[in-house]
């Protein structure tokens, strides 16, 4: 994959090559996220941030991941906010806006709206999420954040057991985490929600042509002996309705005593976020904030590393950061 100038809509463009090429680059970016030191490498570069449905991590995320790179962040959020809702075209937004910006970073809440809108785009524009389509950004991050607690554990992604539980149906993040994990060895897959949110069919398909093992089931059934449980929020936006919606909030609960019944312990508890912390739902207990196997927030972290590395790859400058290196005169080291 040549990543120079390249959009990055999907997550099937990349192979394991490319995947193994990013984390490279996101391990390098380490020491800037933790304010060790500083680049300026993208001194003058513009990023166009365009979240047109509502985003606090992703949206803050590629911010951060650009300014630590000496880049500057432009942003516009909401349809309401936009020339969208006066008629105008994703092909005309796009042709105008690219010729504001270096690079573009997009949400949009229809499927396939990203990838129409980088035909008009000048510059690359990378996915931050299109409807209930793909995520590319979140699946990378995902799947750099399982390597490295796998590493710590002494295994690897080749051979894991990964349990995927709640909205399986409407999550785009496990959709496009499942597609990444196709690419791997001998995974094997149990999928935990209610029937009528179940793993969409053609993912089921790839899981069995890519010769993983997979079981469906509606509940927690004895020891799930998984190296990773992925909790899913209900993703209440894509529902007909809200009412629907309600039926299925809370059905799968995780807390430190389900965790303790039904899960290794070792295993690697991981969410997307936000995680629904209403009564109603509570997908994640505050019980288990202090279990040192929730890996949410170190998920959150790897987001800013995978996002640099992907800004740096795509503007073509990820050898040469460090000869931009600047000291941090700010930031307390501890």
């Amino acid at each position: 994959m040549n990543f120079k100038g390249s959009h990055i809509l999907s997550v099937s463009q990349f192979d394991r090559d490319a995947i193994e090429r990013v984390f490279n680059v996101a391990h390098q970016m380490l020491p800037y996220a933790k304010r060790q030191k500083r680049t300026t490498v993208l001194n003058g570069a513009i990023l166009g941030n365009l979240f047109f449905e509502p985003s606090t991590r992703t949206r803050v995320s590629f911010g951060t991941a650009f300014n630590l790179l000496g880049g500057e962040v432009r942003e516009t959020t909401g349809l309401s906010n936009s020339a969208l809702a006066k008629g105008e075209s994703l092909y005309d937004t796009a042709r105008v806006l690219s010729g504001y910006s270096d690079i573009i970073a997009m949400r949009h809440p229809d499927s396939g709206s990203v990838a129409e809108f980088a035909q008009g785009s000048r510059i690359p524009v990378i996915n931050g999420g299109d409807g209930a389509n793909e995520h590319p950004t979140q699946a990378l991050l995902d799947l750099y954040t399982i390597q490295k607690e796998l590493l710590d554990h002494g295994s690897s992604i080749d051979g894991m057991h990964i349990a995927m539980i709640g909205d399986l149906k409407y999550g785009r993040t496990v959709h496009s985490l499942s597609k990444l994990l196709c690419l791997f060895n001998n995974v094997r897959f149990t999928l935990i929600s209610p029937k009528e949110l179940a793993m969409p069919t053609y993912i089921i398909d790839a899981i069995e042509n890519a010769g993983h093992k997979y079981t469906i089931t509606h509940q927690f059934e004895g020891s799930v002996d998984a190296d990773i449980c992925y909790q899913t929020r209900i993703q209440e936006e894509r529902f007909p309705s809200q009412e629907e919606a309600n039926q299925y909030r809370g059905k799968f609960r995780l807390n430190q005593q389900i965790y303790t019944k039904h899960f290794q312990s070792k295993t690697v508890i991981m969410h997307p976020l936000p995680r629904d912390s209403r009564a109603e739902a509570n997908e994640l207990d505050n019980d288990l904030n202090l279990n040192p196997n929730l890996a949410i927030f170190r998920q959150t972290d790897n987001g800013v590393l995978v996002r640099m590395a992907l800004f740096a790859m795509t503007l073509g400058v990820e050898n040469i950061v460090t000869q931009f290196d600047r000291e941090v005169l700010w930031h307390v080291n501890s």
